[in-house]
């Protein structure tokens, strides 16, 4: 799978824990693409849809074979009553800042494969998606079963049909991911959180052997959600408050990369784009500025050294 080392991770676009303008939205995306972002992915659970609507507009008259673009599925959007706002995460809108006017409803079968992806290319404005992912089939309720039974074999259809170009999954976590490496012909996998500089998880077995099965890797959360991106009191890993021995190891780790004369947020993007599965590296950007900073931070030259002290100190936990 051809992709840029560095992605557009459009979350941010659907409105993630707070609200972005149409007109941050649209510079975000044309200040990556001027930094030669050519990778961007977006999934219907963003925003009820926003997020590819934003990102559907903002690529629109561009060249359709000069950037690669994944959608998901796996959840349904369903018309639901009232326009009620979601309160953060713990609100009807799954942690965006949208009106409630949809409702998302798990659908693992082979229909709702072809439908969640037939409204996506209406959102998106586009005829073909490039990669198509299961989104988190680990989370359904029988574990992600149905999603192997039903929903892989229906991309593998619509991948011999040409409807998309390559297929894989996307989680938050190794072993289901592991899964699809072992059992099914997945092109890609979307790995978010589990290969950071303070989460090496999924370089047990996954990374290995994805490497060793010609399978591309897409890491994702390589800020697990904030704490690598800035540590301080009150930073969030995995999306919850940072415990205080995580957030002391990320300080430790800053103040090595800083000595070696690197931001972290540098080494963090760094780090993951080492591995040789590893085809692409996802950030969340919700601005020109933020687009054009981790451009900034993707050029940095990391030295050997850096890494080399990490482990000497024992903060990458690498198997």
């Amino acid at each position: 799978m051809s992709v840029s080392p560095l992605g557009f991770g459009a979350a941010t676009l659907g409105n993630l824990f707070r609200e972005v303008t149409d007109e941050d939205a649209r510079a975000a995306v044309d200040a990556a693409w001027d930094a030669g972002i050519r990778y961007f992915d977006t999934a219907p659970h963003y925003g009820l849809g926003l997020s590819e609507r934003r990102l559907g507009a903002a690529l629109r008259g561009r060249p359709r074979d000069s950037y690669t673009l994944s959608t998901k599925v796996g959840r349904l959007l369903e018309p639901a009553e009232g326009t009620g706002r979601g309160a953060g995460t713990g609100g009807t809108d799954e942690g965006f800042a949208v009106p409630a006017t949809h409702r998302r409803v798990w659908d693992f079968s082979a229909d709702g494969v072809r439908r969640s992806l037939e409204a996506s290319l209406e959102r998106l404005g586009l005829d073909r998606i490039d990669v198509a992912y299961l989104h988190d089939p680990d989370e359904y309720g029988d574990g992600g079963e149905q999603a192997l039974r039903e929903a892989y074999p229906a991309l593998e259809a619509l991948r011999a049909e040409g409807v998309i170009g390559a297929i894989g999954a996307g989680m938050n976590q190794v072993a289901p991911l592991l899964r699809y490496v072992r059992e099914t012909d997945a092109d890609v996998l979307l790995c978010a959180g589990r290969y950071s500089l303070l989460d090496q998880r999924a370089a047990a077995a996954l990374l290995p052997e994805a490497a060793e099965r010609g399978r591309s890797v897409v890491v994702g959360g390589v800020f697990n959600s904030g704490l690598l991106a800035d540590p301080q009191p009150g930073a969030t890993y995995d999306y919850k408050a940072a415990p205080v021995d995580l957030l002391g190891r990320a300080l430790r780790i800053k103040a090595v990369a800083e000595g070696h004369g690197v931001p972290l947020r540098a080494a963090a993007l760094a780090y993951p784009a080492l591995h040789p599965a590893v085809a692409s590296v996802l950030v969340g950007l919700r601005s020109a500025a933020e687009a054009a900073d981790a451009a900034a931070m993707a050029a940095v030259d990391v030295p050997e050294e850096l890494w080399d002290e990490l482990r000497a100190e024992g903060l990458l936990g690498e198997e």
